[in-house]
This record gives C-alpha cells, structure tokens and sequence, in this order.
C-alpha cells in the first residue's frame, strides 16, 4: 500500500486495513467484490476525501446504470442529512457526490 494512502486511512475515521472489521454497515456480494478492481478501504478514502470531517455509515458495492461502483453513505456530525458518493470499483474515480438532506 502506498504510504500517503495508508497515512489518509489512519486518519480516516470509518476507514479499515485489510483484514480490519469496519465500523459502518456493508453490504458487498463476493460475485460483485471479485469483480472490483478497487480494494473497499481505498473507496471508503476516496470518497472520505471528497466530504471532509464525514463519517461512513454505510457502504453497497452494486451494479447501477451498467457500472459496478461502491455507494457510500457518509454522515458529517455538524451537517443534517447524509452525503452520498459512488466510487467506481473498477477505475477508483468518484463518480458522482450528492447531499440528501
């Protein structure tokens, strides 16, 4: 792993290693989950970077308009509602960031 983005998941809360129990609820299929390119914790730190100060509470690893992508919903303390945000798991880029208050 790289070391900046080992040094981005120490400092992530939500955010696990491999091997780790994460601390948010998730619901990955292992037919979908051999099919990421893109490991779990390095789409939890992806989409961590895009809502500062948030916190994962829930991550679906599904098929959505013919895409395979990791959908995150990401609380932050201070802000009412959820921030969601799809990681594609095949190529790491977020794909789309959307408040629902």
């Amino acid at each position: 792993m790289r070391p900046h983005l080992l040094a981005a998941l120490l400092l992530v809360p939500g955010a696990t290693l491999a091997g780790q129990t994460p601390s948010y609820k998730r619901d990955v299929p292992a037919r979908l989950a051999a099919q990421a390119k893109v490991p779990e914790d390095s789409a939890v730190a992806r989409a961590l970077a895009r809502v500062p100060g948030g916190r994962v509470d829930q991550l679906v690893l599904e098929r959505e308009g013919g895409r395979l992508i990791y959908s995150l919903d990401i609380k932050v303390p201070e802000k009412a509602g959820i921030t969601e945000v799809h990681v594609d798991a095949l190529s790491g880029r977020v794909v789309r960031v959307e408040h629902e208050p």
